[in-house]
């Protein structure tokens, strides 16, 4: 099966989110790397307004 290969140095959650939902809808499977790579703190943050 295709893999969808994203690279989220310059994206954020919403990237995030938007590749959840393309992947969802087409059915195919999606990796992410270097998620907010261009940041002071890259990677995922901790989510605080769910606590």
């Amino acid at each position: 099966m295709k893999t969808i290969q994203i690279d989220g140095t310059s994206g954020g959650g919403q990237m995030l989110r938007t590749a959840l939902s393309l992947a969802m809808v087409t059915g195919l499977p999606f990796r992410m790397t270097n998620i907010r790579g261009k940041r002071q703190k890259p990677g995922l943050m901790p989510v605080v307004f769910l606590e």
